[in-house]
């Protein structure tokens, strides 16, 4: 895996935290005098452990991988694409490849890293089109990023089509897997130990209702995540996230999924009954990806109406598309007796 990453992260000798020079096994230390913190007890006045060991221990048992292969990052997996690019890219030299339409924030890190990223548009059916994805690709391309369940499409791509790309890239295939919850399609989590250059990345943000503690996760190779240790911030997440995450870990915040999955296809079902929706996509998410007459009035129309959803129009194969989260059974009766009203 080293083969991949930037010679100047392969030499970066990381920020050494005040915990992490601390290598006092077997003492009982009771006076902390070391990181310049308030000694005066508040809950948060000292700093949080660096390497989130407790939570990485139990996100080691929910998933049933080592801790030496999980990355735990704040805003989401915002933090893990980020890092990502930094951990791999030769700022205006190397590029990545990815599918269009798809989640946005790649595009946007790749700009901010100064990395071309080359988009390679899905079949006209959302499918993956796996050769035109490898013949993207050529001796600077560093990274080859795929969502699925695909945002905003809500399609889950076969394992088999992902594991042959990153079968024959010579470089990092990594599989955004943020809706796999809802999906019963399988995780690539199983196969990063038969292909070490895949990276999954997963959040507590949507099937775990925690979107406002803006947690993520990558797993991979031990030395993917060495590396992405050595770049990240030294105290990226709080204490107060760490603690709350384990808390709602073990109360099992994630109980809502099978209700979301009964609630999408019952939604979708109404939806596909109402003349002005000419499309409802299958989806493997907890949205909907529907066509339209008149996304534009729709949407407005939803929006005075008190109902916020997404335009998706202006994106590549999705002309005339809204994309609608999945709600409470209250909130999806109250979307389609309004879609079901929409004035011709």
């Amino acid at each position: 895996m080293k083969k991949y990453i930037r010679p100047n992260i392969l030499n970066l000798e990381p920020y050494s935290t005040a915990r992490d020079e601390f290598q006092g096994a077997g003492i009982d230390i009771d006076v902390w005098l070391d990181a310049n913190e308030s000694p005066y007890p508040s809950t948060v006045n000292r700093y949080p452990d660096p390497h989130q060991k407790e939570l990485k221990k139990r996100i080691s048992s929910l998933f049933n991988i080592p801790e030496d292969m999980i990355f735990v990052g704040g805003a989401g997996s915002d933090e893990a694409i980020d890092v990502t690019f930094r951990v791999f890219c030769r700022p205006g030299v190397d590029n990545v490849v990815a599918i269009t339409p798809s989640y946005g924030v790649y595009k946007v890190s790749a700009a901010i890293n100064d990395v071309e990223l080359r988009e390679v548009l899905l079949n006209e059916d959302f499918s993956l089109p796996v050769e035109r994805i490898l013949a993207a690709t050529d001796s600077n391309t560093k990274l080859i990023w795929i969502c699925s369940p695909n945002n905003p499409t809500g399609n889950a791509l076969p394992k088999e089509e992902i594991k042959h790309i990153a079968g024959n890239f010579d470089g990092i295939v990594i599989v955004d897997e943020a809706y796999a919850d809802f999906s019963d399609k399988g995780s690539m989590i199983d196969d990063i130990r038969e292909l070490p250059n895949v990276i999954v990345l997963r959040t507590f943000s949507k099937a775990w209702g925690m979107a406002g503690m803006r947690a993520g996760m990558a797993f991979a190779d031990p030395v993917i995540i060495e590396y992405f240790d050595r770049v990240k911030y030294p105290y990226n997440m709080s204490s107060i996230i760490q603690r709350e995450l384990l808390r709602r870990i073990d109360e099992g915040t994630g109980n809502h999924i099978p209700q979301l999955i009964s609630e999408r296809d019952k939604l979708a079902a109404a939806l596909n009954e109402i003349s002005t929706v000419r499309k409802v996509y299958p989806s493997d998410a907890n949205f909907l990806l529907i066509k339209v007459e008149d996304a534009n009035n729709m949407y407005d129309y939803l929006m005075k109406n008190g109902v916020i959803v997404r335009n998706r129009s202006k994106m590549p194969l999705c002309a005339g598309t809204l994309r609608i989260t999945v709600g409470t059974p209250e909130e999806n009766k109250r979307i389609i007796e309004l879609i079901s009203k929409y004035p011709k």
